[in-house]
C-alpha cells in the first residue's frame, strides 16, 4: 500500500505485517497517525486475500501512546468532535474479519495499551513494559482501555493499573493475563508470524466465525452466544471449505481453502 507515512504494510502470502513506523518518536500517536490508521483499516477491511494480521512497532518500542505535545493542545471541544471516531478505530481492529496478533516490543503505554487490547492475541518480548498512565495526566482511559482491560485481566487488576499508573514488565503482564505469551526479543516476530501463518492456513470462514463467537462471549449472554453458535454452524456445515478440510484429512494431503 503506497502513500503511508506513519505505518508500513507488508504482505507475505496470506499474512500482513502492519508496523507503526515512527521510531524516533517511540511510535507515539497523533491525529495524523490516527487519520492514516483509518485509511489503513479501510485497506484491511476490503482485503479478502489476507487471512491474518501481525501488528508491531518499528525500532525498539511498540508505542509510547499519545504524543504528549498533542495532549497539551487537546480540549473538551476536540474530544467532543473526535472521541467517538477514535474509539471506533480500536473497534475496527477488534472487528476485522482477520485475526490480529499484537507483537509487542519495548514500551507499550497508554493509547498503545488500548490498541493491543483491541487485538485478538498479544505476544510480548521479554523486555516489553506496559503502563496505562492517563490518570497521572488528569484523564481516564477513553479509547476502550477501561472497558477492555477490565474484561481481560479482571476489575481489581484493571483498577491497580489504571488508578496506580503502575508500569509492569512482560512477566507481570503474562501473570495477570494482559498478554498471552512472552518470548525472547529476537523471537518476537518469528513467533507472531508463525502463529499468523498457522491461522492463515485454516478455513477462512470458520476462522471468521470463531473469532466473532469468542468476541460475543465477552459481550453477551450465554443464551445469545449459543444461538450464534447454532447459526454459524449451519452456515459452516454448508461450505466447500468444510468438505475440503474433511477430504484432505482422509486423503492425507494439504487442503486448499477458497473461503467458500
Amino acid at each position: 500500500m503506497s502513500g503511508l507515512v506513519h505505518f508500513k504494510l507488508e504482505r507475505q502470502d496470506a499474512v500482513a505485517r502492519v508496523t507503526i513506523d515512527r521510531p524516533r518518536s517511540m511510535n507515539t500517536m497523533t491525529k495524523e497517525v490516527w487519520e492514516e490508521m483509518d485509511v489503513l483499516l479501510r485497506e484491511l477491511e476490503g482485503d479478502f486475500e489476507t487471512r491474518c494480521v501481525v501488528l508491531t512497532g518499528a525500532g525498539k518500542n511498540f508505542s509510547a501512546g499519545i504524543d504528549l505535545s498533542v495532549l497539551g493542545q487537546v480540549d473538551s471541544g476536540f474530544i467532543a468532535r473526535n472521541l467517538s471516531w477514535l474509539q471506533g478505530l480500536n473497534n475496527r481492529w477488534e472487528n476485522l474479519n482477520q485475526p490480529v496478533i499484537a507483537a509487542v516490543n519495548g514500551v507499550c503505554f497508554g493509547a498503545g495499551v488500548e490498541l493491543i487490547l483491541a487485538c485478538d492475541v498479544r505476544i510480548a518480548a521479554s523486555d516489553a513494559s506496559f503502563s496505562i498512565p492517563e490518570v497521572q495526566f488528569g484523564l481516564s482511559p477513553d479509547m476502550g482501555g477501561s472497558q477492555r482491560l477490565a474484561r481481560l485481566v479482571g476489575i481489581g487488576q484493571a483498577k491497580r493499573l489504571i488508578l496506580g499508573c503502575e508500569r509492569i514488565d512482560a512477566g507481570e503482564a503474562l501473570r495477570i493475563g494482559l498478554v498471552e505469551e512472552v518470548v525472547e526479543p529476537d523471537q518476537l516476530l518469528v513467533r507472531a508470524e508463525g502463529l499468523a501463518r498457522r491461522i492463515a492456513g485454516m478455513p477462512p470462514m470458520s476462522v471468521k466465525f470463531a473469532k466473532k463467537a469468542v468476541n460475543l462471549a465477552d459481550q453477551s449472554s450465554l443464551y445469545a452466544g449459543l444461538l450464534y453458535e447454532q447459526a454459524q454452524s449451519v452456515f459452516c456445515c454448508g461450505t466447500e471449505d468444510k468438505n475440503e478440510a474433511v477430504a484432505a484429512f482422509f486423503e492425507k494431503r494439504k487442503p486448499v481453502f477458497k473461503g467458500k
